[in-house]
C-alpha cells in the first residue's frame, strides 16, 4: 500500500504561527501540500512558511470578515478550491469563573467561535465537494478544570457550531479535534503565574493532568497522516477525533 501524504492537496491552515497550526503547516509543507497558511502577525507566519518550504502566507485576523474573506479569495485564485481547511486558534482567560468579565467572554467567544465561523462561512464557497474542515476543540469540554470555565464553554459553543455546519452542509466534512495537554504553545503565555499554580492544584486533585504532555509537532504529523487517508476516502466522514497524552495521571 502506497503511503498517504497530503502531497499535492490544496490545504488552508488558519492559525498557522503558533501552536498546532503552525506545526501542522509545516508538516503539510513538507509533505508537499499546496499551502495557503493565515495568521495574525507576519514575522511569525514568514518564519512557519519558511520552515515549511512553501506555501503562500495571508497575514490576517480571523475576528476580522474582511480578513477571512480575503483568506477565501485568496485561496481561490492561487488553487481554485480548497481540499483541507484546518482551524487553529483560540484564546483561554485563566480566571476563576465567577472572576470571569464581560469582556472576557466576549473575547473568548469571539475568538473560539464567532471567529471560526467567520473563517468557515468565507471559505464555503472555495471548499470542493466532500473537502474537510477541522476545528480544534478541547477535553475541558465535559471535564471542567478550575479557572477555565468560559474557555471550555466557548469550545463546547464551537462543538455545536460544527453539528450546525454538518447539518445544514452535508456536502463536507466537519470534524472536531479534541486536544489534550499539549506544550510548548501559547496557550498559558498570559495565564497569571499565582492563579495557574492554584488552578493546577485543583486539576491534580481531581485526576485531570498527566505526566507527560504531547507536543505539537507529535500532534500534527498524526493529524496530517489521518487527513491525508481521509482526503483519499471521500465517502468517510471523520465527524471527531481525540487526542490526549498517553501518560498516566498525576497523582494527588
Amino acid at each position: 500500500m502506497a503511503e498517504r501524504t497530503l502531497a499535492g492537496k490544496r490545504v488552508v491552515v488558519v492559525g498557522a504561527s503558533a501552536g498546532i497550526g503552525r506545526a501542522f503547516a509545516v508538516r503539510a509543507g513538507k509533505e508537499g501540500a499546496v499551502l495557503l497558511a493565515a495568521a495574525r502577525r507576519p514575522d511569525r507566519l514568514a518564519e512557519a512558511v519558511a520552515e515549511a518550504g512553501c506555501g503562500t502566507p495571508v497575514v490576517a485576523d480571523a475576528r476580522n470578515a474582511e480578513d477571512c474573506a480575503r483568506i477565501a479569495d485568496t485561496a481561490r485564485d492561487r488553487f481554485g478550491a480548497i481540499d483541507l481547511l484546518f482551524v487553529s486558534i483560540g484564546y483561554a482567560p485563566l480566571r476563576m469563573f465567577a472572576d470571569t468579565s464581560s469582556d472576557e467572554w466576549f473575547d473568548v467567544l469571539q475568538t473560539n467561535v464567532v471567529a471560526v465561523h467567520r473563517v468557515v462561512k468565507a471559505c464555503l464557497p472555495v471548499l470542493r465537494p466532500a473537502a474537510v474542515v477541522a476545528t480544534m476543540t478541547s477535553e475541558t469540554v465535559g471535564q471542567p478544570r478550575a479557572a477555565l470555565g468560559a474557555y471550555s464553554a466557548s469550545k463546547a459553543a464551537l462543538a455545536e457550531s460544527m453539528n450546525a455546519w454538518r447539518t445544514e452542509h452535508p456536502e463536507f466534512r466537519f470534524c472536531d479535534v479534541t486536544v489534550g495537554g499539549t506544550v510548548p504553545t501559547e496557550f498559558t503565555a498570559a495565564f497569571d503565574a499565582e492563579l495557574l499554580g492554584v488552578a493546577v492544584q485543583q486539576w491534580i486533585a481531581r485526576g485531570l493532568l498527566q505526566q507527560t504532555m504531547m507536543t505539537p509537532d507529535d500532534v500534527a504529523d498524526v493529524l496530517a497522516g489521518m487527513f491525508a487517508s481521509v482526503l483519499d476516502f471521500p465517502g468517510v466522514g471523520p465527524e471527531s477525533l481525540v487526542l490526549r497524552p498517553a501518560s498516566p495521571m498525576v497523582s494527588p
